[in-house]
């Protein structure tokens, strides 16, 4: 004999199923929509294209990201360019248009160093960074604009602390930011460049060398929602993804640390 009971409590069960499965595909479709645009600095495209990918597949939302310095990129927003969420390589930036009401309160979301990376295997011979640098066969060495670029600014100081920003001045070629300069280096047109861990594990940078930089500060990326934005919870919800596990494997594999930051 059948129990009548049984077929009541599959069919709710099934329309419970139903019910959950249109709910996520109602909340999936009307994600699909959204298009969230996001400011980052050059030195965390590689890491910052995957966690936008699995962001996408997650909610259906598009990422859709504009790369260039810390520098260049506060100054856009300063000027009312329309982006929903700013990632910055320093704490500085974030908390100036937070201290202007252009941001809701600032977030660390990973730490990184400034390294000095040659297309040349030869090139990482001497002990140290400073070493290789006074070789004689180096005739120019890229570093990202100083006063845009947070892993410039890092390596000044560096530079300077080492007793070496004079004497290597008529070698340096300044370059708009950290991609550009280890462009200038994987094509031979320098002998080196200051820039980020990322690029040393890149496809390209996995043929040459580098020296981590240790007198250079860590690279603090903070970063904030913008207060311009019109879609400012999906920009919470991407800002949000960028801490996750998932945000968190593809930071480590690129050699981002996790940091945690007081002002």
């Amino acid at each position: 004999m059948k129990d009548k009971g049984y077929g009541k409590r599959k069919n709710r069960c099934l329309l419970t199923i139903l019910g959950a499965f249109l709910v996520f595909a109602a909340s999936f479709a009307a994600h699909a929509d959204q298009k969230l645009y996001v400011a980052a600095v050059a030195g965390f495209i590689e890491p910052l294209r995957e966690i936008a990918a699995a962001f996408e597949e997650e909610t259906g939302a598009s990422v859709i990201v504009s790369f260039a310095s810390a520098g260049r990129l506060y100054a856009q927003i300063e000027n009312g360019a329309p982006y929903d969420l700013y990632l910055s390589a320093d704490v500085e930036r974030p908390a100036l248009l937070y201290d202007k009401s252009l941001c809701e309160k600032p977030f660390v979301y990973a730490e990184g160093e400034v390294i000095l990376w040659s297309a040349d295997p030869h090139f990482c011979g001497p002990a140290s960074w400073r070493e290789a640098l006074a070789q004689k066969a180096v005739k120019k060495i890229a570093i990202p604009n100083p006063s845009t670029a947070v892993h410039g600014t890092h390596a000044k100081v560096a530079l300077q602390q080492a007793g070496l920003w004079a004497p290597l001045a008529s070698k340096l070629v300044i370059g708009q930011d950290i991609a550009q300069v280890f462009q200038y280096a994987t094509i031979g047109a320098v002998n080196a460049a200051f820039c980020s861990p990322v690029h040393a594990r890149s496809e390209a940078g996995r043929k040459g060398c580098f020296y981590p930089v240790r007198e250079a500060a860590p690279v603090i990326y903070s970063g904030c929602v913008l207060a311009n934005s019109p879609q400012r919870e999906a920009a919470r919800r991407f800002a949000k993804f960028c801490g996750s596990p998932v945000a968190r494997r593809i930071k480590n594999k690129y050699g981002y640390k996790e940091a945690i930051y007081d002002k």
